[in-house]
């Protein structure tokens, strides 16, 4: 549902191929939270169609490349797009982290092994930082404020989850993963 609410709301910004939406996808940054494989695209364009929410509006014809066909969306499109857009302010959600599952585990890791991993990963977090923080600056003049909160959601995030990484690795050093009963919350420390 994800991909057909994000292919209709590009059609509502106006008239594309499958390719061009692609390519605006991935420059608004959306390859960061869901995946733009060209299939998936084409797959979701097609059944958009099939159900009449889009419709062809053009064909270009050329020699040298496959005919590509613009989209644009029809009124039931429209119509699909405010329920899929109302769903997804409702869902919620738990927060899934590839770590979670490992984290209450990892006092048994051998800190030697562990440490590199984590650096890499603190270093992965440090460029999902710089990255969202350039997709930003590189939009903010350019697209409406809902784009904005989007990015600098992504920034946070990623900020969070830097800040995050740096405290566990500062842990692992310190050899207090297995530490019972002492405050992490900066907050809480300041209360002891």
């Amino acid at each position: 549902m994800s991909m057909k609410l994000a292919i209709l709301g590009l059609l509502l910004e106006g008239n594309h191929h499958p390719y061009e939406i692609r390519l605006k996808m991935k420059d608004r940054g959306m390859d960061q939270y869901t995946k733009l494989q060209m299939g998936s695209i084409y797959y979701a364009v097609d059944r958009l169609a099939e159900e009449h929410y889009i419709e062809a509006v053009e064909t270009i014809q050329s020699d040298s490349r496959p005919d590509k066909t613009i989209y644009r969306i029809t009124d039931n499109g429209r119509r699909l797009f405010e329920l899929l857009l109302l769903k997804k302010f409702r869902d919620i959600e738990p927060v899934h982290h590839p770590l979670y599952i490992a984290l209450p585990f990892s006092r048994h890791a051998e800190p030697d092994v562990l440490a590199p991993i984590l650096l890499g990963r603190i270093r992965d977090a440090e460029h999902r930082v710089n990255q969202a923080y350039q997709l930003y600056e590189e939009h903010k003049h350019i697209v409406p404020r809902s784009a904005q909160h989007l990015m600098v959601g992504m920034y946070e995030h990623a900020r969070t989850d830097l800040d995050w990484l740096k405290r566990l690795y500062e842990d692992l050093v310190e050899g207090r993963l297995g530490v019972i009963g002492e405050p992490l919350l900066p907050e809480e420390k300041d209360e002891g």
